[in-house]
């Protein structure tokens, strides 16, 4: 794989990975554009590489955040774990379940079927960006009503919408176009919790969920028999590594931007981005990509 392609990729990645877009949807426009195979175990590999760029810009960008809101006092740190462990429990077990249910049903019950598969569809894609957009629509009608039930008190989070949060995050994983954070952080802002604080909530889950999927995606790579020996695996890893570098200069970027427009009400205009996105994808689909 060309570094220039790696290039490209990491920076798409990382630009639209920690704005409410879905970054998955982009990465695979931009790998069906260069002729690349979007369900390859070398590209969900490099993918969750890209995805782990971005998870070091989210701590380094939250840190403070997550400081001043989670870590004021033991008793403060302990219940913003629970709800961590409640939500990400949450969405492993409604993830799982959708994979297992889509390579029963979809694939029926094929041998060696996996959800992966599913990711080169743009005509998939292109619903699930209309439905993200939707959500972030909805989510910004209420924006003000939202704010307004939700003076943070503590970490302004209970079980119910930390579970109902995880539930959403859950549903994201197995569809391209359906932004895990538009998703989680819309539900928050729905649900009565502070808009910057269902952003922190959000990002500290993204942080929780990426090493797991990293495992996965190497597990994969693994049993597809495309590395044979840890050196070859280290070489699979290196355009990774690289493009995760890459991610994480661009991912500190989209953070501050995507801050700025929660703090400016501007929320819904990412749904609009995500309806014209949608149509975008869909004429792509249909002229053969």
């Amino acid at each position: 794989m060309s570094i220039w392609r790696v290039l490209i990729l990491a920076f798409v990645q990382g630009l639209a990975e920690l704005l409410p877009v879905s970054s998955s949807a982009h990465v695979v426009v931009a790998e069906k554009l260069m002729g690349m195979d979007p369900s390859s175990p070398e590209m969900t590999l490099l993918l969750v590489m890209l995805h782990t760029g971005t998870m070091f810009s989210v701590i380094l960008y939250f840190w403070q955040k997550w400081r001043k809101a989670f870590f004021q006092s033991a008793a403060t740190f302990k219940n913003f774990l629970l709800l961590l462990i409640l939500a990400t429990a949450i969405t492993g077990i409604v993830g799982e379940t959708l994979n297992k249910l889509i390579e029963k049903f979809w694939f029926h019950g094929a041998p060696g079927a996996e959800v992966e598969e599913l990711f080169s569809h743009l005509e998939l894609i292109a619903p699930a960006l209309a439905v993200g957009g939707v959500l972030i629509l909805i989510a910004g009608a209420f924006e003000k009503r939202a704010s307004s039930r939700s003076a943070a008190v503590g970490i302004g989070l209970d079980a119910k919408q930390a579970g109902l949060i995880g539930f959403v995050q859950g549903l994201c994983l197995p569809f391209r176009g359906f932004s895990r954070s538009g998703a989680t952080i819309s539900t928050g802002m729905l649900a009565g919790v502070a808009k910057m604080r269902a952003e922190e909530f959000s990002f500290a889950l993204a942080v929780v969920l990426t090493p797991p999927v990293v495992a996965r995606e190497l597990l994969r790579l693994v049993k597809a028999e495309h590395v044979d020996g840890s050196a070859a695996l280290v070489s699979a890893m290196v355009p990774g590594i690289f493009g995760a570098v890459c991610a994480f200069v661009a991912g500190l970027l989209a953070l501050k931007w995507l801050s700025r427009w929660l703090e400016g009400g501007r929320w819904y205009l990412f749904g609009i981005y995500c309806l014209v996105a949608a149509v975008v994808v869909e004429f792509l689909h249909h002229a053969g990509f």
